[in-house]
């Protein structure tokens, strides 16, 4: 079979390795942050099998990474989501796929930003800054501007900022693992601690059901993010094969960072003490025991680098679906340019800066507990992308799933069992959302839950501004058709690499 080539859209080609591809997919999902905002939550639900619940997270995304490497040996488009449904499910199904990318990713850079302007604050003990919310945004909105601008520059300035925000990161975790294991072992660690146990990496060895699903539901959506480094694929080195590769050692590399940190956690401080945290930062709690004073500061710079470091990862994947959903017809062609110096989708880059201030300014003003419900209904949209692309593999690839076992457990299976439990997760967290109590105002609206509104609200909002584009004539895209791969398409080459300068508006 010949080999295909992409239809280049103008963005660098060859500016990204597969390391830094692993770096891009690591840093968006904040593991810093993430760890310090959810572990006193699955330790609430589990206890001391905290770890195990980090471990079972992991598998559904491990098995939707396998639908993005199967999917991008098909199709290396920067619209990830949105090009491969479109492909295997056909248009209207794949255009709703890109709005679920793009309104999750303006949600979450309010609260990337808040945290950056917060944490960055509590460097310095500037704890009459930390306690104003007009200038906590107004840092917030540097950060998103600074950010924004460093995306616009080119993709290489973006991973090399990218190595230095992770590279603190991961540093600083480690340190504090480790030194958190070494009290435990030596005896120097809190009232409480205990030596860890194998039972603790066991799923098994939870004597809760429902214990053990309020565990997952919070744990699975801290790897979200990985799929970054699948939309910078176009600007990948062997776009076909290498970001798809690099979508799965990011996951890998993940869990194996959130259950080193938990398990230190739990065993320094034990599971009780962490469970009762209400601060909401379970690692800052602990870092003052863990390193002590000032060495405590270097987990503020963990969660600050986390927080920072996502924010520029989060704008990179919406920027490239926008373009190539403009370039697909699907949006305006406005949202296509490249500029011709730094090769990068500067329109959409900028306006998805532009709506992400907007979006954090005008919820903060309104209400900040607005602003977290609307945080808390981002579970819905990244079940719903993640879930409908393992789908969409496995029905892109439905001839091919017969011919080999490996092709039926890995592009069929796999991704089809990922799919299912999102679409658990999804259907639970509607559930659980839907529920007054479990908003941060305890506010009905329309009878239910302000977050279950806001996510439901949203996804309509994207089916009108699809249908409005379709009625305005726009219905080249609308037209197209559900494909299918090729036979033996699973054993040609992946496409090749489009021309670098190809397509620059």
């Amino acid at each position: 079979m010949a080999t295909r080539q992409v239809e280049s859209k103008g963005l660098k080609a060859d500016a990204l390795g597969f390391v830094s591809s692993v770096v891009i997919g690591v840093a968006s999902t904040a593991p810093g942050y993430s760890l310090a905002a959810v572990l006193a939550l699955v330790v609430v639900a589990v206890g001391v099998q905290a770890p195990a619940v980090l471990i079972l997270a992991f598998l559904p995304m491990l098995f939707i990474a396998a639908s993005y490497y199967y999917m991008n040996r098909a199709d290396p488009d920067c619209g990830t989501t949105f090009s491969w449904v479109t492909r295997a499910m056909g248009p209207w199904a794949g255009w709703i796929g890109g709005w679920a990318i793009i309104v999750a990713d303006v949600i979450v850079m309010a609260n990337l930003a808040q945290i950056a302007g917060l944490y960055g604050f509590l460097l310095f003990d500037w704890q009459s800054a930390a306690d104003s919310t007009l200038a906590v945004t107004f840092v917030g909105v540097i950060w998103i501007a600074v950010m924004t601008a460093i995306c616009v520059i080119g993709i290489e300035l973006s991973a090399r900022t990218q190595v230095g925000l992770l590279g603190a990161e991961v540093i600083t975790l480690a340190l504090f693992a480790f030194i958190a294991l070494y009290k435990v072992y030596s005896g120097d660690a809190l009232d409480g601690s205990v030596k860890p146990e194998l039972s603790w990496f066991s799923p098994f060895a939870i004597n809760s059901t429902d214990g053990l699903v309020a565990g997952l539901l919070v744990a699975v959506f801290i790897y979200w993010g990985w799929d970054s480094t699948v939309c910078v694929n176009e600007e990948t080195t062997d776009s076909g094969s290498t970001p798809g590769k690099a979508a799965i050692a990011s996951t890998i590399i993940l869990v194996g960072i959130y259950v080193l940190v938990a398990t230190a956690a739990v065993a320094f401080a034990g599971a009780e003490a962490i469970a009762n945290d209400e601060s909401g930062d379970t690692l800052g709690l602990l870092g003052a025991e863990v390193l002590g004073t000032p060495w405590d500061k270097i987990v503020i710079i963990a969660v600050l680098t986390s927080a920072a470091a996502s924010t520029q990862t989060t704008i990179l994947p919406t920027a490239r679906t926008s373009l190539s959903m403009a370039r697909a017809k699907a949006m305006p062609e406005r949202l296509g340019v490249i500029h011709p110096r730094y090769l990068t989708p500067h329109v959409s880059t900028i306006l998805m800066g532009i709506f992400s201030v907007l979006w954090y300014v005008g919820l903060t003003l309104i209400s900040e507990n607005i602003l977290y419900d609307s945080i808390a209904a981002l579970g819905l949209m990244i079940a719903f992308y993640y879930g409908i692309t393992g789908f969409a593999c496995a029905i892109y690839y439905r001839r091919e799933l017969l011919k080999s076992a490996k092709n039926f457990v890995l592009v069929g299976v796999a991704p089809v069992l990922g799919g299912l439990i999102l679409l658990y997760v999804l259907v639970k967290s509607i559930i659980d959302l839907s529920k007054p109590a479990n908003s941060e105002s305890g506010d009905s609206w329309l009878g239910v839950g302000p977050p279950l509104v806001i996510g439901v609200g949203l996804m309509l909002f994207g089916v009108v501004l699809m249908f409005i584009w379709y009625s305005q004539g726009h219905r080249e895209f609308f037209r197209r058709k559900p494909e299918v791969a090729d036979p033996g398409s699973l054993e040609a080459p992946p496409p090749a690499q489009p021309a670098e300068t190809a397509g620059v508006a």
